[in-house]
């Protein structure tokens, strides 16, 4: 399962033949290879990429002898690929290949505090017939006498957005070697800024 790590520099339209296609712009890689695990010593195949550089004085000791084994510059982003086996100490753009489908994983924006028309685009209770200052209100939320209590995971006001998301089965439009560019078709989770994981895509999506 082949991924690097980026930044999601924002959104831009490219031309197709005769159409025009609105593309997420990733600033992707150099990657370096932090740590290597092996099945016969670690149980499974994986390799653990670092992305962002961060000072000295930033890391802790531990993370500063981590980084100094394998002889890596201090990562402020850690992600771990299980069955990829990278050659080089870094990785690239050029481990995809355009036109291929991708797997597109970031933190969604955060909204804060939400109520359910917003949250869970609720309908909200009628405008007339007697209803007053209950306009944006879940309505009903539980039972009166069995089982007189409120469900587990019940859709109600709270804390919106700053989830992690995959978006699934994208196209990746182009790349830019030169630039560690990705041109991935259509919108992808997250700020502009924000921590993008792509990986080749698990199943396909029209």
């Amino acid at each position: 399962m082949k991924g690097i790590l980026g930044t999601k520099v924002g959104m831009t339209q490219v031309w197709q033949d005769d159409r025009l296609v609105p593309v997420t712009v990733i600033l992707a890689g150099p990657c370096p290879v932090v740590q290597r695990k092996a099945a016969d010593s670690d149980g499974y195949s994986a390799v653990q990429l670092g992305w962002e550089e961060k000072t000295t004085k930033a890391s802790s000791k531990p993370e500063l002898g981590h980084f100094k084994k394998a002889g890596a510059n201090p990562q402020r982003h850690l992600v771990e690929f299980r069955d990829f086996s990278p050659e080089a100490d870094q990785v690239s753009v050029e481990i995809f290949e355009q036109g291929q489908k991708v797997d597109v994983t970031a933190t969604s924006k955060g909204r804060g505090t939400a109520g359910v028309i917003k949250r869970w685009n609720f309908g909200g209770l009628p405008a007339t017939h007697g209803v007053k200052k209950k306009h944006r209100a879940p309505g009903s939320i539980g039972q009166r006498k069995f089982p007189g209590r409120v469900y587990k995971g019940k859709k109600m006001p709270g804390h919106y957005g700053s989830e992690k998301i995959t978006t699934l089965g994208l196209e990746l439009l182009e790349i830019r070697a030169d630039d560690n560019l990705l041109l991935i078709k259509g919108a992808i989770p997250g700020p502009n800024g924000g921590l993008v994981v792509v990986k080749d895509s698990k199943r396909k999506v029209s």
